[in-house]
């Protein structure tokens, strides 16, 4: 156990870091309670003084004060007039960490053989866990830290932590959800898309993924039939199936879903209409129309991922919903494309007769997404942030897309991109015979991120020379430089600028 001036050790435990993210005291708390937690502080020890552990760690002395403060505050630690500070005894008194023991391989459970559902032989999803530190993300669905509304999105969450505000969230809804957040969602949200819901027919949910799988969870079972985009979203496919049902892939061309092609005996018809995941291309107003009448003449329900949808086009067209009267269509949105992915926060929105049924199967699920959160988003709507942002972003996003418009006709010119406004990524067609998980291999290690095509697609020979570029975490002046450096990647010389 170390002692006292044992500085060494002591320093060795409370390692803190400028990067971490977290303040200085909130480290030196952490590695605190760490150590107290792993019993690696005895009761009868004293930690060193502040003046001391100020002096190792590099930081100022009122830093350390004010850490050890609220640790006695919390019970963590007494403070003993001139002997210091020490570990509270009642905190050792509990149960220490069992320490982790080696498996024992004849008596190991097989949780593979034992499970229902088959998540993990699904599609993984695409892995960019490193993206903030590359040269050139060309990565879809993050975002870009200059452009997130920092100040903003601070104001709105110390507003929800005011007294009166924590007295509206803290307590369990249950099954409810945040009144202020439906009412943004209802009068500035949804009305851009051309759809006017009531109150009762809103539901939040965890983003566009957990509305997909309570969707999936309430209304599909085994042997449903679902036609979706091929190629199409990939994870919604793996929700689908998930639930048991039969997946249709159907073609998609430059007016989005062949309706003609969907199955007349499909019960569900999966569609990202507004900019299809992932060609970008919106669905034309003649398969809008032809989409609604194939699914009152057929009796088909018809899910609306309104994907990428929340910027600002230059010819917007509004929601498949906005079109129906028959109650078919259940719109999904989601705000991680434009607020921040890690948010979480999306909705569903249908007839009152389903959400209430929704509403009933989250709560043995989640009972309700994070209600401070809901309120932190309802402030942030109000306040018309929302708004600016999507105006800040659609702005931006339209530059960098005709910034790498560019640049791949000047690196890649054999390389065919989607022609469709709007939306944070692009679609790229290569040369036959291209690699693009090749590509991509080759291109990492020249710090640009892309993301290969191939898992979009439903079918036993998957077209690998597909690739889809993101634009909302790349800033401008790195386009060209990337898509220079995925040129010389692919095997190309670049021309001089």
């Amino acid at each position: 156990m170390p002692q006292r001036n044992d500085t060494a050790i002591w320093s060795g435990l409370f390692r803190i870091s400028a990067e971490s993210g977290q303040t200085l005291q909130a480290q030196i708390r952490q590695a605190i309670v760490a150590a107290i937690l792993d019993r690696q502080i005895a009761a009868s020890m004293p930690l060193p003084s502040c003046r001391i552990l100020a002096e190792k760690l590099g930081v100022a002395r009122g830093t350390v004060v004010l850490a050890f403060q609220q640790l006695v505050d919390q019970g963590f630690l007494v403070a003993r007039e001139r002997r210091g500070h020490f570990v509270n005894p009642e905190v050792l008194a509990t149960p220490a960490r069992p320490h982790q023991k080696a498996p024992d391989q004849a008596n190991e459970i097989d949780w593979k053989a034992r499970r229902q559902i088959a998540a993990s032989d699904m599609p993984p999803p695409a892995k960019h866990d490193n993206w903030i530190k590359s040269s050139y993300p060309f990565v879809y669905g993050q975002f870009d830290p200059a452009l997130f509304p920092t100040a903003e999105w601070r104001e709105c969450n110390r507003m929800a932590l005011a007294v009166l505000e924590i007295r509206n969230w803290a307590s369990d809804m249950v099954d409810r959800d945040d009144p202020l957040l439906i009412e943004q969602i209802q009068a500035r949200l949804l009305p851009r898309r051309g759809i006017f819901a009531n109150p009762d027919e809103i539901i939040v949910t965890l983003g566009a993924q957990n509305a997909l799988y309570m969707l999936a969870t309430l209304l599909m079972t085994k042997g449903s039939k679902v036609a979706m985009e091929d190629p199409g979203y990939p994870d919604a496919r793996s929700i689908f199936r998930l639930a048991g049902a039969d997946v249709t892939p159907v073609p998609v061309d430059h007016s989005g879903i062949v309706t003609a092609s969907i199955p007349n005996d499909s019960g569900f018809v999966f569609v990202t209409p507004s900019h299809h995941c992932p060609t970008m291309v919106p669905l034309s107003a003649e398969r809008r129309q032809d989409l609604l009448a194939r699914a009152n003449r057929h009796n088909q329900i018809i899910i609306e991922d309104g994907y990428d949808s929340q910027l600002l086009d230059e010819a917007p067209q509004q929601a498949l919903k906005s079109l129906d009267r028959s109650g078919r269509v259940i719109y999904v949105g989601s705000m991680s494309k434009t607020l921040a992915p890690g948010l979480r926060l999306g909705y569903i929105v249908a007839s009152a007769g389903l959400i209430a049924e929704l509403r009933a199967l989250r709560r043995f699920m989640l009972r309700h997404p994070p209600a401070n959160n809901q309120r932190a988003v309802a402030l942030f709507l109000s306040l018309g942030h929302h708004e600016a942002l999507v105006r800040r972003l659609s702005s931006a996003f339209d530059e960098r897309r005709k910034r790498l418009i560019h640049a791949i006709s000047a690196f890649l010119p054999e390389w065919r991109s989607t022609d469709s406004a709007g939306g944070a990524s692009l679609w790229l067609e290569g040369p036959r015979g291209t690699d693009s998980r090749g590509l991509a291999e080759a291109a990492a290690s020249r710090s640009v991120i892309i993301e290969p095509g191939d898992r979009f697609f439903d079918r036993t020979e998957k077209p690998s020379r597909f690739m889809r570029l993101g634009i909302s975490s790349i800033a401008l002046q790195h386009i060209e430089p990337g898509i220079r450096e995925l040129a010389t990647a692919a095997g190309r010389r670049p021309a001089a600028a």
